[in-house]
């Protein structure tokens, strides 16, 4: 309840001295290789103390629903972030691209959540301690490629089951049948 940003604070004695990725359960993203293999191979190719963010476009005028990061050198599907903001007013965000539920972070994250204050939301923002962090350290943006499900609402916990199911060959055909009976055809 107090926001992403503790609930990761609160891992820190299982992760120790050590990188690891954050996986908010409630986004998936339907692709092979997945959202998380795509950073962890793009990570192998940066320097030690290297942050990555999964990003993702967002239309303009939801930007100020979002994390969202500022874009500098390009490198294919990757970029160096030039900054970060957490649900900027609108108009004012620094680019479109939203971060998303994936994260591969440094150890050094936790000693800045442990005095990070409460931001947007009255929450303690994973976002805000990033941006402490990217004092010190580099952070990447990462395209990543696939389809992005938000399971944080009923219409798109529904919509993300429908997209699985019709991936699956095994399951495909019953799904589409049981659907046309819904939809009256």
């Amino acid at each position: 309840p107090l926001g992403l940003g503790h609930a990761v604070w609160c891992a820190r004695d299982i992760v120790g001295n050590e990188p690891f990725a954050v996986v908010l359960p409630d986004e998936l993203v339907l692709n092979t290789p997945g959202c998380l293999k795509q950073m962890i191979e793009m990570a192998s190719s940066l320097g030690e103390k290297s942050n990555l963010v999964a990003v993702e476009a967002v239309p303009d005028h939801l930007t100020h629903q979002y994390g969202i990061c500022g874009v500098g050198k390009r490198s294919g599907k990757m970029f160096e972030v030039d900054g970060m903001v957490e649900k900027p007013a609108k108009g004012t965000a620094p680019s479109n691209l939203s971060i998303t539920g994936r994260y591969i972070l440094q150890p050094e994250i936790f000693k800045i959540l442990q005095t990070q204050e409460r931001g947007a939301g009255g929450e303690i923002q994973l976002t805000d301690a990033m941006i402490g962090l990217a004092t010190s350290q580099k952070f990447y943006g990462v395209e990543f490629e696939g389809e992005r499900h938000d399971c944080g609402s009923k219409p798109g916990f529904l919509r993300a089951n429908i997209a699985y199911g019709l991936k699956r060959p095994e399951l495909r055909d019953g799904l589409i049948a049981e659907m046309k009976k819904y939809l009256g055809q």
